[in-house]
């Protein structure tokens, strides 16, 4: 029974996630409608997450995420050709 609340759980964060991509690329899509260039987007959405992170669950979380982030930078996670939502 644990193993399908597992499952249960990783399916609605997933949903979240989807949920949460869906919006963003909405934003981005207005901001450069309004001719905002990508990296004021992207830095103002950057920010905006840090200072959440930051407010809600404090440093260490903030620099955790910082370098999960880097990490996926130097993997090439975000290469246009293989990243995909």
């Amino acid at each position: 029974m644990e193993h399908a609340v597992s499952d249960i759980d990783a399916l609605v964060r997933e949903e979240k996630r989807l949920t949460a991509v869906e919006s963003h690329n909405e934003a981005w899509a207005e901001g450069l409608s309004a001719g905002i260039e990508p990296e004021i987007i992207a830095e103002a959405a950057l920010a905006t997450a840090f200072a959440e992170i930051l407010r809600t669950e404090g440093e260490d979380s903030a620099l955790a995420l910082l370098e999960r982030m880097r990490e996926k930078v130097i993997a090439g996670e975000f290469d246009p050709v293989r990243y995909r939502h």
